[in-house]
């Protein structure tokens, strides 16, 4: 499976040149708030969205059902279903709510129950390519749930991606980071605003890497969780195997930047791990994907490093399997 994983991490760039199509129901409208609902990979690309448009009022539901807001404010809502298979038991279960609701819902999905459910529904959707795990078809999604906002300049801006993502620095720059990484449990800063992308790079270490691993953002993490690595000998043993990666920005706010840089001098002064990876790129959703390209194959490789199935979620099917 490592192999299928490499090719789709190789022909990422490629996704950038998908044409997303609406389908079926009634032809969509602009509304004041969009609220995705996904589990996993299929619920990534909101965070992304807001990067590169950060007035859209774009909003994450990761849970059954609709999110805790006014009737008033659901049904001037497009709630937008994502699921890559098309059989997530929260997603669907959103749908379905969202239905007998009658608020808006649109399905973005490969197939499965939930294409059913909009044709039965007569629903609008998208149907992505299928093949890949959702994690790694952020391409395809990102596009999709564009196209369903009507954010052509979006969409514009992405589509360029297919040729600033092919080249090659992006394996060599992960494959390095890995190396550094083996034998450590990753710990992925950024400013509140990059908090997508910290998350991002976690979930790869999670998923395609199989190891543990923690994202947190500035300026919070230096009012909390920065003190529990305030290193004494009698806790250095719980420290010593967390490594940290900080993504800066030069966009960020530069008082961010100065909390990164102490922060980082004092964890090295603590015989903390650290290392830097610069958020390059000359459009907001350039910077994104190429610092998680970086982390797709810095992941890939620690995978290979471990010797573990890159591709695959074995525990996460075994858990589906266990709760039916």
């Amino acid at each position: 499976m490592a192999n299928l994983m490499y090719d789709s991490l190789k022909n990422f760039y490629q996704q950038f040149t998908y044409v997303p199509t609406v389908e079926g129901g009634k032809k969509l409208k602009k509304y004041p708030t969009y609220i995705v609902v996904g589990m996993g990979g299929s619920n990534l690309t909101p965070g992304l969205l807001a990067l590169a448009k950060p007035e859209l009022q774009i909003y994450s539901h990761r849970n059954y059902g609709l999110p805790a807001l006014p009737k008033k404010t659901l049904s001037q809502s497009l709630v937008i279903a994502s699921s890559y298979s098309g059989n997530t038991e929260e997603t669907i279960d959103a749908f379905q709510k969202a239905v007998k609701a009658k608020i808006p819902v649109v399905a973005v999905t490969t197939g499965g129950k939930l294409l059913d459910l909009a044709h039965k529904f007569k629903k609008p959707f998208v149907q992505m390519p299928r093949g890949i795990q959702p994690r790694t078809a952020m391409g395809y999604s990102l596009l999709a749930i564009a196209k369903v906002m009507g954010e052509q300049s979006i969409l514009r801006e992405a589509s360029a991606l297919a040729t600033s993502l092919k080249s090659s620095e992006f394996e060599r720059a992960g494959k390095t980071l890995a190396r550094k990484l083996k034998g450590n449990v990753p710990v992925i800063y950024a400013s509140q605003r990059n908090g997508a992308l910290a998350y991002n790079w976690k979930i790869r270490m999670n998923e395609t890497g199989k190891i543990p691993a923690f994202s947190s953002v500035f300026p919070e993490l230096n009012h909390s969780e920065m003190t529990g690595f305030d290193v004494k000998e009698t806790t250095r043993d719980l420290s010593q195997k967390f490594f940290f990666v900080f993504l800066k920005d030069p966009s960020d706010n530069p008082r961010i930047l100065k909390r990164m840089n102490v922060t980082e001098r004092l964890y090295r002064e603590r015989g903390l791990s650290c290392d830097v990876v610069i958020v390059n790129g000359k459009s907001p959703l350039q910077k994104a994907f190429s610092s998680i390209h970086i982390a797709d194959w810095t992941a890939y490789y620690l995978a290979k490093e471990y010797g573990v199935d890159p591709e695959n979620v074995p525990l996460v099917e075994e858990f589906k399997k266990l709760i039916k």
